[in-house]
């Protein structure tokens, strides 16, 4: 019996595990496995291959049951996931439905969540920008958070090895406060965008309009090649899965990429408990899981594990990590496991018209758009609040079609639609600040469909973020004018955290392990064989959309755990 046990325990150990197959765990999979190491990648959803399971990709919206539109009845039943721009007939195979999967609000708090291998990285919105030194200073400079102990000097080689890798589309603007990559050739600009640049640049010296940097392979390099990418098709379905993976995603690059390793075991329909703590050997030695089909508990073992749950999961199986040693949660000495969770404030925003270059109009679609860089407290503090925001512009001709009529009529109709104006908007992406009062937590007594604590969440805007959405206002109002925009309407959506989708903090890293979880690797402080690289990580969110930021964190990481492996160190 002893050798039975000795053997079962050997079929369920690997050199590595990475809890998520999201984007930052599809990174963690592909570093590893290309570094040697057997690895484990645990998804609590559904299997979903690349191209294989993207059921409505090459579908018409007509040949669509509901021409592409939710009943009722599921709008109804989805209050929470139904005010996400991307949840639709198209698309809503991909999301976690309400009821689902609970959760507890405190305050209010729109999670929304996508349980399949691939995660959410099936769903972004692909903008990809580096931070900059400003970004890493902010909290030092302000005294709100902790220090980061990273810099950009110190991720900057990684953002290029996993921008190379994943395609980034951008130009090379030269800009300190958002540093160039290494770029394929940028998206064109329309007429009005372009007009809106120049207008900026002669006015102001420090508001640069530029062309948005993004996941998409305009022109395929022989790593793409190699991962079996092709060029984007500019089609703009991509939450319905790209079967040319045009855009990145873990399902078209990095686990596949993992998979030709022979060293990837990829085990969909495995939700996390808990990670086991040994306390004599003073280490997590493996993860407990739930099969989500038998409801079995089952142990798998490994050296080191990553934690890429996405940010609120990953705080959720940490703190449901308890031991002895560690009775508030895994590696929580220090106290904030869980708290100075922030987010990015998306609320605000302005539309206008414009009645110049009629001659002009777009054609075909583009999946990017232009995008303003932080301008304010960049270099030094100049406002009545903290930190900062930036933007993204759009300008579209407006047209109107007759619907009168019937057969070659209105097709004739539709095919020539009589021309307007240029309709112009724009819409705020502002980084919160990390607080105590900010913060999730199991709830005692509420339990999900596996019997595992609820998370709860007490989240909110405050202050700051009220006085940044009217800064944003006047700000973009006074921009909008000086290019001569007309019928200009400013907006402030209230819309609760959480729907912007990009929830960060909680496992914070920092310099001291009093007041902070992970170290400058994104290792734990007190149990450093488990490390995490996902949006739990971020010790602030500076106002760039971050999985870029994760990618190049999970690199980093995973490049130094391998080599502390072995030295034999963990």
């Amino acid at each position: 019996m002893a050798n039975f046990a000795i053997d079962a325990v050997k079929a369920t150990t690997y050199d590595a595990i990475v809890i998520g197959s999201g984007i930052s765990g599809g990174w963690a999979a592909k570093e590893l496995t290309e570094k040697g190491l057997r690895t484990l990648v645990l998804e609590r959803g559904r299997d979903v291959k690349h191209v294989v399971d993207y059921p409505t990709t090459m579908l018409n919206t007509w040949e669509m049951e509901h021409r592409g539109q939710l009943p009722l009845g599921i709008r109804q039943e989805n209050p929470i996931v139904g005010k996400c721009y991307a949840f639709h007939e198209a698309s809503a195979h991909f999301f976690v439905k309400d009821a689902e999967h609970p959760y507890v609000q405190e305050k209010p708090f729109d999670w929304i969540r996508g349980y399949q291998v691939g995660g959410k990285s099936l769903l972004w919105a692909r903008q990809t920008q580096r931070w900059s030194q400003f970004d890493f200073d902010g909290p030092a400079r302000d005294g709100f958070a902790v220090e980061w102990p990273i810099g950009y000097a110190d991720i900057a080689p990684w953002y290029s090895h996993v921008e190379k890798f994943a395609g980034i589309t951008g130009n090379k603007d030269g800009l300190a406060q958002l540093p160039d990559g290494e770029f394929l050739p940028p998206h064109e600009w329309n007429c009005v965008e372009k007009y809106f640049s120049q207008q900026m640049a002669a006015k102001y010296k420090d508001r640069p309009v530029i062309m948005g940097r993004a996941a998409h392979i305009t022109q395929p390099q022989p790593i793409h090649l190699q991962q079996g990418r092709a060029k984007c098709q500019h089609r703009n379905i991509c939450v319905r899965g790209c079967p040319f993976g045009g855009y990145f995603s873990s399902n078209a690059s990095t686990l596949p990429w993992a998979a030709k390793t022979g060293k990837l075991t990829l085990r969909p329909h495995s939700v996390v408990h808990s990670i086991i703590y040994d306390e004599k050997k003073g280490k997590a030695t493996g993860v407990r899981v739930i099969d989500a089909n038998t409801k079995e508990m089952i142990e798998f073992y490994a050296r080191i594990i990553f934690v890429n749950a996405a940010a609120m999961n990953t705080n959720l199986v940490l703190l449901n990590s308890t031991s002895n040693r560690f009775p508030n949660g895994l590696g929580n000495d220090s106290g904030v496991l869980g708290k100075y969770v922030a987010f990015h404030n998306y609320r605000a925003g302005i539309s206008g018209e414009y009645d110049g270059f009629l001659d002009s109009t777009t054609e075909g679609r583009r999946p990017n758009g232009p995008y303003i860089p932080r301008f304010r407290n960049v270099f030094k503090q100049e406002t009545d609040f903290l930190r900062g925001y930036a933007a993204g512009f759009s300008a579209n001709r407006m047209s109107r079609t007759n619907q009168d009529g019937f057969g070659v009529d209105l097709k004739n109709s539709l095919a020539n639609p009589t021309l307007g104006g240029w309709s112009v908007n724009s819409h705020m992406m502002g980084e919160t600040i990390p607080k105590v009062t900010n913060f999730v937590a199991l709830d005692k007594d509420l339990k999900d469909p596996f019997g595992i604590p609820q998370i709860r969440f007490s989240v909110a805007y405050d202050d700051n973020d009220d006085k940044m959405v009217k800064d944003y206002q006047e700000q973009m109002m006074e921009m909008f004018t000086a290019a001569g925009f007309k019928n200009l309407r400013v907006r402030d959506e209230n819309r609760n955290p959480g729907i912007d989708i990009h929830e960060m903090g909680g496992v914070r890293m920092g310099k001291d392990p009093k007041t902070s979880m992970l170290n400058k690797w994104s290792q734990l402080h007190h149990c450093k064989n488990v490390f995490v690289t996902d949006g739990a990580s971020m010790t602030s969110t500076s106002t760039q959309n971050p999985s870029l930021t994760y990618m190049a964190l999970t690199a980093r990481a995973a490049d130094y755990a391998v080599k502390e492996m072995k030295k034999m160190n963990l």
